[in-house]
Order: C-alpha cells, then sequence, then structure tokens
C-alpha cells in the first residue's frame, strides 16, 4: 500500500513538472519581449525542473541516485534564478526597453483617486 502510495506521489509530482515545463516552453515561444521569456524560462528551470526531480527522487527511494538527484537540485535552484537575474540586469544594462500596452510610470506618483501626490 505504501509503495502504491509513493508510486503516485512521484507520478503526480513528474506530471506537475512536465506541465510546468510545457507551459514553460510555450511561453517562450508566444511572448512579445525578452522580459517575459525571462520570466517563463525561469519557471520552467526552477519549477518544472524543480518538480521533475523530487518526482524522480520520490521513485528512486532513499540512496545514492536520490543523494545525486537532491544535489542536481539544489544546483537549480541557485543558479537558475542568478542567471535569470544577471541576463536581466545586462538587457538593462544594454537599454533593452520591454514592451508594454500601456505606461506604467506615473501610476505611483497618483493616488487613489487619480490626483497627483503632494509631498
Amino acid at each position: 500500500m505504501i509503495a502504491f502510495a509513493l508510486d503516485v506521489l512521484s507520478w503526480a509530482l513528474i506530471l506537475a513538472g512536465s506541465f510546468f515545463t510545457i507551459v514553460g516552453g510555450v511561453g517562450l515561444v508566444r511572448m512579445p519581449d525578452l522580459y517575459t521569456r525571462m520570466h517563463a524560462s525561469s519557471v520552467t528551470d526552477t519549477l518544472g525542473a524543480g518538480l521533475l526531480l523530487t518526482g524522480l527522487m520520490v521513485q528512486a527511494g532513499l540512496g545514492l541516485v536520490s543523494l545525486k538527484l537532491l544535489f542536481i537540485l539544489i544546483l537549480f535552484f541557485f543558479t537558475g534564478p542568478v542567471a535569470t537575474h544577471a541576463l536581466a540586469q545586462a538587457a538593462l544594462h544594454a537599454k533593452v526597453e520591454p514592451m508594454l500596452a500601456e505606461d506604467r510610470r506615473g501610476r505611483l506618483d497618483k493616488g487613489a483617486a487619480g490626483e497627483e501626490r503632494r509631498e
């Protein structure tokens, strides 16, 4: 009975990780600019790969294989967001502008009723 529960849990994690990986891949193709594509790739990298590796660890059981998968998971969790942040900073430094449907720069300067804030 416990083996069946572990199989169900591992396959649920693997399927959830596969879902987020596919959604991130579709996001890479469909998103309009660099910044939203980076967000889609970071979802794929951290959440998708994290759930996949966790499901594989549950499937493998306790042992050397799970320890190796845990090290890969830790590596993904530390390097993925750092690489995405570095890429975003490089794009900002290169003055790559995001594609926005509206200009949001003045939103913080206005109050709740749309009036200018006075300081």
